[in-house]
């Protein structure tokens, strides 16, 4: 038995043949502190492999330490990454592709990115889905139907989400929905699965 396995796992490895483990694509988990608590998110790479490196790319620069959720819709979303606790928008990096079209839905729990009537205008402006919210799902190649793009999902912390989404709300200077009382996005980092 042991001269006929020998053979068999040489062959495997010196034709390539796939065992299903050598090109998986890890999944990022990143831990953001607020100060609500804790929400904990997986990312999806093999999904939205530019939107996730453009997201973590803000992540390891420290973009998002100190930002706030600026605008939060109960039944809707909470959305942050694009402002500091005064209310002044912070310079992001050049925008991504849109990647809606991967087939993720903006489903209760889920992170997209934010961004402007232009599909392909997102840069670090992110939302978190408090419902499902079908009509931001990709629908087609036109300006209308991109959609928002899914690039991962909170795993733990839906708790400290649905008490963001219960804070009261106002207008600060020329925008809406903004929380009356800052929730600080402390610090996010990278964390091991």
């Amino acid at each position: 038995m042991k001269q006929i396995l020998l053979p068999v796992l040489f062959l495997v490895m010196m034709t390539g043949i796939s065992t299903g483990q050598e090109n998986q694509v890890s999944s990022p988990q990143i831990v953001m502190e607020t100060s609500k608590g804790e929400i904990v998110l997986v990312l999806y790479p093999d999904k939205a492999p530019l939107t996730v490196k453009n997201f973590i790319n803000y992540v390891d620069a420290g973009f998002y330490n100190g930002t706030i959720f600026h605008r939060v819709i109960p039944g809707f979303m909470l959305q942050g990454g694009g402002f500091s606790q005064n209310m002044q928008k912070k310079t992001t990096m050049k925008p991504v592709k849109n990647e809606a079209d991967n087939g993720l839905k903006n489903d209760r729990g889920t992170i997209a990115m934010a961004r402007t009537q232009d599909p392909h205008s997102a840069s670090s402006q992110f939302f978190i889905n408090t419902v499902d919210n079908a009509f931001l799902n990709y629908k087609g190649q036109t300006t209308a139907g991109w959609g928002y793009a899914v690039f991962g999902k909170v795993i733990k912390g839906m708790e400290v989400v649905d008490a963001i989404s219960k804070v009261e709300t106002g207008t600060h200077q020329k925008y809406r929905d903004v929380p009356k009382t800052a929730v600080v996005i402390i610090k996010v980092r990278q964390t091991k699965p």
